[in-house]
């Protein structure tokens, strides 16, 4: 545990920034899960309607720096072609 002032203070933004990482990778996963979910049920309509909350969700995270550029890319592109792909 810190001694100093400023190593507590330093704990406590580590914390609060950590809460909310998690909580914006928890949104991107659910996304990602959910559209998941129905290209397993082949159900082409409910996915293309959660496609832009995942968008949305994957966008965000890489904002803030939870994601690399290239990695939203590629997990948005796999959505996208596992959504097209669907009969």
């Amino acid at each position: 545990m810190a001694t100093s002032d400023s190593g507590k203070k330093s704990v406590r933004q580590a914390e609060a920034r950590r809460v909310f990482n998690v909580r914006r990778l928890r949104a991107m996963k659910d996304a990602i899960k959910r559209i998941a979910g129905f290209v397993h049920n082949e159900d082409k309509k409910g996915a293309e309607e959660i496609l832009p909350k995942a968008y949305k969700a994957i966008d965000k995270a890489t904002k803030s720096g939870i994601l690399k550029k290239n990695t939203a890319d590629r997990r948005k592109a796999k959505l996208t072609r596992d959504i097209v792909g669907m009969k």
